[in-house]
């Protein structure tokens, strides 16, 4: 850290300079506040800023004209800038680097990782030519993958949302003909099929949704009253057909009348477990769904007869797309690489923990939901 270094914050936002402020002064940094662009092309002018945190969207001037007022100024030309938005996408970041900035942070930011980039700029600053050279080398590869990964991110929110809908549509017209009294039974069979596929394939899309979520830390869990009997009953309901075609039988112990927890997260945790429960056990085995009350929380576990995980595996398969290390591998449950990893980032979002057990034989899958805080 340098010590003594001034950072001047620019931010209309009166909760984001005292943010910024106090996790700066805390480090031992001289901090200038200003409300808005003028004000922050005023203070770059007068104070003399080590560096520069610049938001984007503000009234008036915003942060892409400030920043090319200050590389104008002789004075301010080399001072490091680094962009504060909400606007997390291609085209922000982008037009940050044409403006001149140093560095693009995404809204809401981190106090460590704020440190961590104004440490880092303030550090460039004092880099001799040719470590800046291959500073700017290193910086420009950075900015390459920064900007695949928001193309990424676009990308994957494209056909999230451009896939829900259709699956939505294929799922109502198969119940429009279950509910047909003249439809044939050899018929209703297959439209079964068809709407069980239909939510795999919607659970696998919301799946993917959440965990791009998590990456951008915005999955949160809104807590609420849950009917664990009844919850388990209509999960029991919608997956009938898959365990009677896997010939499994799925079996419910709940112990626990309710449970605080976000009802669209829980069930989709459930839904993930027991789906891949059943397609990993053998026929004329057990699935055992459990819900039991701990000191401090709810456990639930799901239980297979079916080969089991190594031990050694057991942390990883909640990885996304993660890959086997054995025959016996994490492919085969995975649950397509992205049911565990989901099931991981929404326990979590309720301050719960995630894990395996060996069923002897099988797997148990449990799951640990601390009690909301009264």
């Amino acid at each position: 850290m340098t010590a003594n270094a001034k950072i001047l914050v620019v931010d209309d936002n009166a909760q984001n300079r005292a943010l910024a402020q106090a996790t700066l002064e805390d480090e031992g940094y001289e901090v200038i506040l200003a409300d808005g662009g003028e004000a922050g092309v005023r203070a770059v002018q007068e104070q003399r800023p080590d560096c520069v945190l610049l938001d984007v969207r503000m009234p008036g001037t915003d942060g892409f004209a400030v920043c090319a007022r200050i590389r104008a100024l002789p004075e301010a030309s080399d001072t490091p800038v680094v962009f504060l938005t909400a606007l997390r996408d291609v085209d922000t970041f982008d037009r940050a680097l044409r403006a001149g900035g140093d560095d693009f942070l995404t809204k809401p930011v981190r106090p460590t990782e704020l440190v961590l980039r104004v440490q880092a700029a303030l550090r460039l600053r004092r880099m001799s030519a040719d470590l800046r050279e291959h500073y700017d080398l290193v910086r420009r590869q950075r900015d390459d993958l920064m900007r695949l990964q928001l193309q990424k991110e676009r990308l994957s929110a494209f056909v999230v949302h451009d896939l829900k809908n259709p699956v939505n549509t294929l799922d109502l017209h198969a119940q429009l003909l279950l509910r047909n009294p003249a439809l044939p039974e050899s018929a209703r069979e297959s439209v079964k099929h068809i709407r069980d596929e239909a939510r795999s394939l919607l659970r696998l899309i919301l799946n993917l949704l959440d965990i791009s979520k998590s990456d951008q830390a915005r999955l949160t869990a809104v807590r609420s009253s849950v009917d664990l009997e009844l919850l388990t009953r209509e999960l029991a309901e919608a997956l009938e057909l898959r365990a009677r075609s896997a010939q499994v039988r799925l079996e419910r112990e709940i112990e626990v009348a309710t449970l605080q927890a976000d009802a669209d997260l829980l069930r989709r945790v459930l839904e993930n477990l027991l789906d891949n429960a059943l397609r990993h056990s053998p026929p004329g085995s057990c699935v055992r769904l459990r819900a039991r009350s701990e000191a401090g929380a709810t456990v639930l576990t799901v239980a297979d007869q079916g080969r089991g995980i190594p031990a050694a595996d057991r942390e990883r398969v909640f990885d996304a797309f993660v890959q086997g290390s054995t025959e016996q591998a994490l492919t085969l449950r995975t649950n397509r690489g992205l049911g565990l990893a989901f099931c991981r980032i929404a326990v979590e979002a309720h301050g719960g923990t995630i894990s395996i057990e060996d069923g002897q034989p099988g797997a148990v899958f449990c799951v640990r939901i601390p009690d909301a805080p009264s």
